[in-house]
């Protein structure tokens, strides 16, 4: 609620009219809105405006059905383009496994230089790799942009329907969004742009392992920007600029109760972090979090005075009293600790460091 305007400080008419002004811009937000904004105080003074889009959601994802030898996997690129050269060494290593691996139909196309096709094109893919029961899980070749073109393309009820893993990371963060709010579980994973190194690497046998039914308990270092605590909720999030934009969409998982964000980022100004946290904050988002993970932040320029982007987001988040876990890894690192989204999961955040468990069983 708005207690005061500045201009009201100054007795001219100028700073009447300009007081008028800000009460009346204040009314039309909250017409706009339906009314449906909150003020937060907190201990430090600040106060926040929320700015509700809905109502919270209550995330209840079932777990699709683990891998077997011999299972069909199918390679989508639903963003932006991968050259053929790396989906063939993935389809290597993923038989390496014991897979079957089948490629989208679309798989190698290009558009304006970035897009893996049209979006009809990487759209059918998705169908295709959706709709064929043989088909068992679907890797995303790589991400980059262009997968909120999809949101409103896709119903919650055609991918709770599938009840397949999706796995990928980056701009795939939007079709894990989409996947959890029609109550399925996805893996924030490697891709085939990464894949097509060997598949041996730590980061690509655990999420085979995953895939396979061995679920992963992570123990973390300490790390100076953590906020102790535990918590357990519902994990939800991915690449921080992906999933802000598609607050109060049908991809939007943050609007869940009772969740576990995990954000990461790569080469964007500390500037567009905090903006893009801003948005989350705005949006009620922070309130409705019982714990915050943070992953990798790579090349994050430090365009503002803080010692790191964690320095300013500790700043930022220690007024909601929840843990805070710093330092995992997983992001665009070359270590991309696979992660279910949509399972319920505990943190513990401690002095001498930190434990992720995720409550989904083998």
């Amino acid at each position: 609620m708005l207690t005061s305007c500045r201009a009201c400080s100054c007795s001219t008419k100028r700073a009447s009219s300009l007081c008028a002004r800000s009460i009346a811009a204040l009314a039309a937000i909250l017409i706009f809105c339906g009314g449906n904004s909150n003020a937060s105080c907190y201990e430090d003074g600040d106060s926040v405006m929320t700015l509700r889009p809905g109502e919270p959601v209550v995330l209840c994802c079932s777990k699709p059905a683990y891998l077997n030898a011999g299972d069909k996997v199918a390679l989508i690129s639903p963003a932006y383009f991968t050259p053929m050269e790396n989906v063939e060494k993935t389809v290597d290593v993923l038989r390496g496994w014991g897979l079957e691996p089948v490629v989208g139909p679309n798989v190698g196309k290009l558009l304006h230089g970035k897009y893996a096709g049209t979006v009809e094109e990487r759209l059918s893919d998705i169908r295709w790799a959706l709709q064929d029961p043989s088909i068992k899980a679907i890797i995303c070749n790589r991400g980059g942009y262009g997968t909120i073109r999809l949101i409103n393309l896709l119903s919650l009820d055609e991918l709770k329907a599938a009840n397949k893993w999706i796995v990928g990371f980056s701009d795939i963060s939007t079709l894990h969004g989409l996947m959890n709010r029609s109550g399925v579980m996805s893996i924030h994973g490697t891709m085939s742009s990464f894949l097509a190194n060997g598949g041996t690497d730590e980061t690509s046998t655990l999420m085979r392992d995953l895939l396979m039914g061995r679920v992963p308990r992570y123990e973390l270092p300490a790390h100076p920007q953590n906020i102790e605590g535990s918590a357990s909720g519902i994990l939800v999030g991915g690449n921080l600029c992906t999933i802000a934009p598609n607050v109060g969409s049908q991809a939007d998982a943050t609007m869940g109760c009772d969740i576990i964000l995990f954000v990461e980022e790569v080469e964007e100004p500390m500037r567009n972090i905090d903006r893009q946290m801003r948005v989350l904050q705005m949006n009620g988002v922070f309130d409705r979090c019982k714990g915050i993970i943070l992953g990798e932040f790579t090349n994050c320029d430090t365009d503002i005075d803080y010692d790191s982007v964690e320095a300013m987001l500790h700043e930022m988040l220690e007024k909601y009293h929840i843990p805070v876990l710093c330092g995992f890894p997983a992001g665009h690192e070359d270590v991309n600790l696979p992660l279910v989204m949509g399972a319920p999961v505990t943190i513990d955040v401690r002095s001498d460091g930190a434990t992720l468990l995720f409550n989904i069983g083998e």
